[in-house]
């Protein structure tokens, strides 16, 4: 038995209703709300908060805990998102070892590695996290890694497996950057040629399957092959871009987090300018393999999405508070203006 928590919303769900649609596995959700996507149906539920000491009730007889309780999404109130997600982990991590839970899978990010352009292209699964830990959902994975890496000394009849995604694109995902899609248009910077790598959300729960079944231990990168260049990303997504100089960029990003209009940190555009492919080998190795391309996820991403509401919400700045976003539809207002002065 598969004990998903955060299983009730966004990616958890997604990834439960497919685990649970796989042959010989059994899961529980566990969250506070129940999913009311199609398929949830099939799932055993214990309606409990993830990052309560009662988790460890709702853990009873698993066989592997699953870690998706994270919120990514942008958010005003980083710092209450910063003790939920803390909390949930830590609650998470001691009731899978007190429950007698033999493996425990947290997912992060890719973007741990950080964004430099002296990254390696791709960065395999054995690369120093040069992320710089802050105010933002970087610095809450950071911290799970942190916790992962010590809860595989301190409990020592619990194995963890750490899986780090590209950019997850599925029905459920509320992270920035899926939410650049989400805007009218793409953000490019000058002299900067990004490369765009995805994972699509039913490669991320095969690869979970995989970590479940113990055929991953320590961490794995989890992504499509390769990566597409910013002009097939425009071509699939449907959208153009706007191209502005790093400096100008950067200004508006802070001055846009000065002013409380965006709660994403201008060290975003990073990740826009420096390339953090990674190469899934060891999953590899265990026998994975993808079942997406990125343009399939992407292809497939956009084509789910209500262009019209979310275009809208984006056209007026509020693409989940994605700086990327706000920055492309700041410059749009400028030029604007200095098109009617």
């Amino acid at each position: 038995m598969v004990a998903v928590t955060g299983a009730g919303r966004g990616i958890g769900a997604d990834v439960a209703i497919r685990l649970a649609g796989m042959p010989g596995m059994s899961v529980v959700g566990v969250d506070d709300v129940v999913a009311a996507e199609a398929g949830a149906a099939v799932i055993a539920w214990r309606q409990v908060n993830p990052g309560t000491p009662a988790v460890v009730e709702a853990f009873a007889g698993a066989d592997a805990v699953v870690h998706l309780a994270l919120d990514l999404a942008p958010q005003v109130d980083r710092a209450a998102q910063r003790r939920l997600n803390a909390t949930a982990a830590r609650a998470t991590v001691t009731a899978s070892s007190a429950a007698g839970v033999r493996r425990l899978v947290l997912v992060t990010s890719a973007m741990v590695y950080g964004a430099r352009a002296d990254n390696p292209v791709p960065i395999d699964d054995n690369a120093p996290l040069r992320a710089v830990p802050e105010a933002s959902v970087l610095g809450d994975l950071l911290e799970i890694e942190a916790l992962a890496r010590t809860s595989a000394k301190t409990y020592r009849g619990l194995a963890v497996t750490v899986l780090r995604p590209a950019i997850v694109l599925g029905p459920g995902a509320r992270s920035a950057a899926a939410a650049q899609f989400d805007a009218p248009r793409l953000l490019r910077i000058r002299g900067h040629a990004t490369k765009w790598q995805f994972c699509h959300v039913d490669d991320l729960a095969s690869a979970i399957a995989v970590a479940v079944a113990g055929g991953i231990d320590g961490a794995a990168n989890v992504a499509s092959p390769g990566w597409l260049e910013q002009a097939d990303v425009e071509r699939i997504a449907g959208r153009s871009s706007i191209e502005l100089p790093a400096r100008i960029a950067t200004a508006t990003a802070e001055r846009l987090h000065r002013l409380a209009l965006t709660p994403a940190l201008p060290s975003e555009l990073d990740y826009l300018m420096h390339p953090w492919v990674v190469d899934p080998a060891r999953l590899r190795a265990a026998g994975w393999s993808p079942s997406r391309t990125n343009a399939d996820a992407l292809a497939d991403y956009v084509g789910s999405r209500d262009r019209h509401s979310y275009g809208g919400l984006a056209t007026r700045g509020a693409a989940a508070g994605a700086t990327v976003a706000l920055i492309g539809t700041a410059a749009l207002v400028r030029r604007a203006r200095r098109r009617r002065s």
